[in-house]
């Protein structure tokens, strides 16, 4: 009987940690995971991953948001066989809290004093009242959301 409880009990702690994990945007990035824009190491620069995930299952790692966007723009280009079609999820990590959040949901702020791993880079945040906050104390220039970014603003980041 003293098995079975600690069994149950081991399960319940090791699913509510899976769960918390999943509640904070938690992504594990595999340590050999390279940028297919950059090829630099994902891993190595956590405060800044982004990912993409296809309906294939397969997953795309980013270190930084404007990396993200590049491959999203010209997916064919960095996942030949693929199109933006075979997108299922774009995640971006929100620069206050750190927690994974959907890209298309996300605030942007451009022209910062703040640089991610590749330079200038687009800052993401999930409320708008944040994002303008960050604008007003780091100099950004603009705020975008998803659809507004294109090869264009990537561009001038670069």
């Amino acid at each position: 009987m003293k098995k079975i409880i600690t069994t149950i009990l081991l399960i319940s702690v090791l699913s509510i940690s899976a769960v918390c994990a999943a509640e904070k945007g938690a992504l594990s990035v595999p340590a050999a995971a390279k940028c297919p824009v950059c090829g630099m190491f994902v891993a190595k620069y956590p405060d800044w991953t982004a990912s993409v995930r296809f309906k294939d299952g397969s997953s795309s790692y980013y270190d930084g948001p404007k990396d993200m966007f590049s491959h999203f723009l010209d997916t064919a280009r960095y996942s030949p066989g693929k199109s933006q079609a075979d997108i299922v999820a774009l995640s971006v990590k929100e620069y206050y809290s750190l927690a994974m959040m959907d890209a298309r949901a996300a605030f942007f702020v451009t022209g910062s004093d703040v640089y991610g791993p590749m330079g200038s880079e687009l800052i993401p945040f999930k409320t708008e009242k944040d994002a303008q906050a960050f604008k007003l104390d780091h100099k950004g220039k603009s705020i975008l959301r998803f659809k507004d970014v294109n090869r264009q603003t990537i561009k001038s980041l670069n």
